[in-house]
């Protein structure tokens, strides 16, 4: 995240920070800094400013043999340097919540255009306005979440973490062994987080919302209360404070589980795996409620009695939408919807008939 904010920092923070709080004196003499041996090869330069220090000025030098980048003159006309913990605590709240959004409309965009099966739209259980619903919840939760994460970024900025830099520091094996032992970590530490939000004193409070979306569409992959999302997020950034990571890796992760947050609720069920947790078994879990809490794989609900294998009828077009599959789902689910919740009056269904929409009371 340190070459994310480096960029960042570059491109337009910088020239922000010196319009909103310039600095009170500026010298009129070139500020520079010659740095020498900042690897194996060497680095020297004569135009980087000399408060750009300490993190900054390594991400800096990063993203200058990355492509060629440097610092501006704005880097140093700010009462805020570079490297204040405030100046980057706010950043990474507004690069997180900006670039947030942006992954989410484009990927959930992408899907409902390319791959969201449009029959959903028939089904029963499909609300009134959803898809508005499900993007304004999205969009009202995004800077609550991003609020919550933007610390555990400026940790990983700042130095706190174990995330590595160089490719090679930990071995090759270490380095492709990283990949499946994050996402074995994290599909475990969601699962029981999952699970847990789950629990009567906790789901109508938190995770009741996200339920709302009994047939979800992709805008509905971050639709959730915002402390929800977070506390199913904490694992990928728990990761970096107990084993390594490499930190370009770290970024595509996160670029990774929030487009796969948005294929589990695509609509079309193509991975009728056992082992893998796709879009069909994530359906199971939004129509019956109390199964399939795992994010990637169905091995912790196995383990933990909670996997139920996806309706074999979702994935054979002429059953999907059938008549007698509709009805058997809607009549399980308004049983476990009695079960969980107690009543169904905060969803509003549309019609799929032409008729008025029907509101249970």
């Amino acid at each position: 995240m340190d070459i994310v904010l480096s960029l960042c920092d570059t491109l337009f923070l910088d020239r922000f920070y010196a319009t909103v709080l310039p600095a009170s004196k500026i010298s009129s003499s070139p500020d520079v800094f010659v740095y020498a041996n900042q690897t194996d090869s060497g680095y020297n330069s004569s135009r980087i400013p000399s408060s750009v220090e300490g993190y900054s000025l390594i991400s800096a030098i990063q993203l200058d043999q990355m492509i060629g980048l440097l610092p501006g003159k704005y880097a140093s006309l700010s009462v805020l340097a570079r490297d204040d913990p405030a100046r980057q605590f706010f950043s990474l709240f507004v690069i997180t919540w900006f670039f947030g959004c942006l992954l989410y409309f484009v990927s959930s965009t992408l899907s409902y255009i390319f791959v969201f099966d449009k029959d959903t739209f028939k089904h029963p259980k499909f609300l009134k306005n959803q898809i508005r619903q499900e993007i304004w919840v999205s969009v009202k939760s995004h800077p609550g979440m991003s609020l919550l994460t933007a610390p555990f970024f400026l940790a990983e900025v700042r130095g706190w973490t174990l995330l590595f830099d160089n490719a090679n520091d930990y071995g090759r094996f270490y380095f492709y062994f990283q990949f499946p032992l994050f996402l074995m970590f994290t599909d475990g530490l969601i699962y029981l987080i999952h699970r847990g939000l789950h629990h009567p004193s906790i789901y109508r409070y938190l995770h009741k919302s996200h339920h709302k979306w009994i047939m979800p569409s992709p805008y509905a992959s971050h639709a959730f209360h915002p402390v929800d999302g977070w506390a199913q997020s904490l694992p990928y950034h728990l990761f970096p404070f107990i084993l390594p990571l490499w930190k370009y890796a770290s970024v595509g992760l996160f670029v990774f589980v929030n487009i796969w947050t948005v294929m589990i609720h695509d609509g079309e069920y193509v991975a009728n795996s056992p082992i893998i947790n796709g879009a069909a078994c994530h359906t199971m879990h939004h129509l019956y409620f109390n199964y399939n809490y795992g994010q990637f794989t169905t091995l912790w609900d196995r383990l933990g009695g909670s996997y139920r294998p996806p309706n074999l009828e979702l994935f054979y077009k002429e059953t999907k939408m059938s008549k007698a599959e509709v009805e058997k789902q809607v009549k399980e689910m308004e049983q476990m919807v009695k079960e969980v919740e107690g009543d169904d009056s905060f969803r509003e269904y549309a019609a799929t008939d032409g008729s008025e929409v029907r509101k249970r009371k």
